[in-house]
């Protein structure tokens, strides 16, 4: 299982506001897992920032996880971690200890069906449509690219390009959930592009309800 259908990954490059704001804004909108993703940064200021993120998101009941090396996660004080296609699994879970979660990244049915294999807890899926954080990074998977890479046994997230209207596409797909960088970190309201990534999914997880069901559940 996923924290959350919504995986919001950060990127203070892009981001409207400073990292401890705007993870703030989308925890206090309803995000409940994060990813952090600043791999550019010194050993001791990720560990440092990891820190900062994480006791704000464990203060509301929120899962952080780190695309880093599980050391950095651990002395932050994280039990989650992100990887790379390619990278330890195995060793990442000797690192973190029992419960750990662990993702990783893939671009393709072939890598899904290795992360699998590796004992990954979830795939980071993408590009799933033409990104603005990584304009030309392809090829994009679309919908088909996306189902041909579920039905894994794991938890399949879709990430690139996704907004509130084609998140219901990538679940359709057999995606588990979406996860979005830019599209929140350059809002000038991360809170508020939360709320509306929540509701697209919220809408999208009802697709066959008929008139008389919503009535019932609106009582």
């Amino acid at each position: 299982m996923i924290p959350s259908p919504l995986l919001v990954v950060t990127d203070r490059r892009q981001a409207s506001r400073p990292l401890d704001a705007v993870a703030a804004a989308c925890l206090d909108a309803g995000c409940r897992w994060m990813g952090i993703r600043e791999r550019d940064l010194p050993a001791a200021e990720l560990t440092e920032l990891a820190g900062r993120l994480g006791a704000l998101a464990r203060a509301a009941g929120a899962r952080m996880v780190l695309f880093g090396p599980p050391e950095a996660a651990v002395a932050a004080g994280l039990d989650a971690v992100h990887l790379r296609t390619g990278e330890d699994l195995a060793m990442a879970r000797r690192v973190l200890g029992p419960g750990a979660l662990v993702g990783v990244s893939v671009h393709d049915r072939a890598e899904a069906v290795a992360a699998a294999r590796a004992g990954a807890d979830y795939v980071l899926l993408g590009p799933a449509f033409p990104t603005a954080s990584k304009p030309g990074y392809g090829p994009t998977l679309g919908p088909a690219g996306l189902a041909a890479a579920t039905g894994l046994g794991l938890p399949v997230v879709a990430i690139g390009g996704i907004d509130a209207g084609n998140a219901g596409a990538c679940l359709a797909a057999g995606a588990a959930g979406i996860a979005v960088m830019g599209g929140v970190m350059r809002a000038p309201d991360p809170g508020a592009a939360v709320r509306v990534l929540l509701a697209a999914l919220d809408q999208a997880a009802w697709p066959a309800a008929q008139p008389d069901d919503q009535a019932h559940w609106k009582l």
